[in-house]
């Protein structure tokens, strides 16, 4: 890696973290691939974004948008774009095909979400492009994966969210099934491939082959339905809509109080008497209708006996004195807006929130859920404009000369 660095000169000291050194060619757009290598470069990777000269990525016309005398950019493609070099090359060109071939040759990564087949379409499938870089992990992230009898079907979130069987368990029982409130699909497909793509890399690294990693959005998702598989492998019982409740565990879900709700899971009996004895009344945690985990289970007595106590005992308090009560005793939570989210004192000791440049602003945007002890987190760069680095990274990482690359954008190859 030290070499590579060193043929790219002033990359060296762009980003630390252990991903420093690290090259990582980012075919992607929207969010199923952008928030992977978002994390890459978060973690030190030097991330160059390709997009297409007159097509590029259009999560940039998503709101919310930050505007300045200059130019109108979108929030949302900022906060999984940033920290990341930008290029543009047009793939289904000949001289944007060679181009990328060059630069494949000298990078570590290549991340792409287009449906499987485009690429081998393209004739930059992982056969060719590892022929050019034996070493290169080349991750690749769709709707239904690079086999079996659905791998070619087109694919967004809610693919991901229905097929993978999620969608059918999220709601309440008395109504259709409902989304779940975030796209939960394409965000977890990310992950799975970030953590792919480490471990891909840490095997190139000691044996000197790359590999393809291959992740579905509906795989992913079918990983997050926790407890859903097993109940029908073991009891053929199928998973519905439950609303706020757990299948089996209670009291475990939302409760309202004085100014919104609250999440209490103090469904243990230790955690149950420590509840009673907050509420002054310690003789419920030795009642015998309710003074055991497994009684406390039983559908009927969780919602005739548990439910009204819990009720009428948070009915007297705010969320936040009904957090101050809990303390560290037993497991309650403000179920916050996104805003009290934000300005939560923890959140910030966590510093996750940061400030990422954009339109000549500072927008906090979510930051790096890993904490490592050996690093020091340091600022956000802006997510870059279409092919801002097209002179710097196609001059330092594929040799180009400045005529070369003026020839190449004439010809609309960049």
């Amino acid at each position: 890696m030290t070499e590579k660095l060193d043929e790219i000169g002033s990359w060296r000291s762009r980003r630390s973290g252990p991903l420093a050194g690290v090259t990582v060619l980012d075919i992607t757009r929207v969010v199923a691939g952008p928030f992977c290598s978002m994390l890459l470069a978060d973690l030190g990777a030097t991330v160059i974004k390709v997009e297409h000269p007159d097509e590029p990525d259009y999560a940039r016309t998503f709101p919310p948008f930050v505007s300045s005398e200059e130019a109108q950019l979108s929030a949302f493609f900022t906060q999984f774009n940033r920290n990341k070099l930008g290029v543009t090359l047009n793939l289904k060109s000949p001289e944007g095909k060679e181009l990328l071939r060059k630069l494949v040759a000298k990078v570590d990564i290549l991340v792409e979400n287009f449906r499987p087949g485009t690429m081998e379409k393209l004739g930059l499938g992982y056969e060719v492009l590892s022929a050019v870089n034996p070493r290169l992990v080349y991750t690749g992230i769709s709707g239904f994966g690079r086999t079996g009898p659905n791998a070619s079907k087109p694919a967004y979130d809610n693919t991901g969210q229905a097929a993978g069987g999620l969608w059918s368990m999220n709601g309440y029982a008395d109504r259709p099934p409902v989304r779940v409130g975030t796209i939960i699909g394409d965000l977890s497909a990310s992950l799975y491939a970030a953590i792919g793509t480490i471990a891909a890399l840490r095997e190139a690294e000691r044996t000197g082959k790359g590999q393809v990693v291959d992740v579905s959005q509906q795989d992913s998702v079918l990983t997050l339905t926790e407890n859903a598989v097993v109940r029908y492998t073991a009891q053929k019982e199928v998973a519905s809509p439950l609303g706020n409740d757990h299948p089996f565990v209670r009291p475990y879900g939302q409760f309202p109080c004085k100014d919104g709700y609250v999440f209490f899971g103090g469904y243990t009996d230790k955690f149950w008497a420590i509840t009673c004895a907050l509420f002054d009344e310690p003789e419920n945690a030795i009642d015998p209708e309710i003074d055991t985990m497994e009684k406390r289970f039983d559908p009927v007595v969780a919602e005739t006996k548990v439910k009204p106590l819990l009720e009428r005992w948070f009915s007297s308090y705010t969320k936040a004195e009904l957090e101050e009560m809990a303390g560290d005793k037993v497991p309650l939570s403000a179920i916050k807006t996104i805003a009290e989210v934000v300005e939560d004192p923890h959140i910030a000791a966590r510093n996750m929130i940061v400030d990422v440049p954009i339109a000549g602003k500072l927008i906090g945007m979510f930051g790096l859920p890993i904490k490592l002890s050996g690093r020091e987190e340091e600022p956000n760069e802006k997510a870059p404009g279409p092919g801002e680095h097209n002179g710097l990274v196609f001059s330092k990482l594929a040799g180009l000369a400045e005529d070369e690359i003026e020839k190449l954008k004439a010809a609309g190859a960049i």
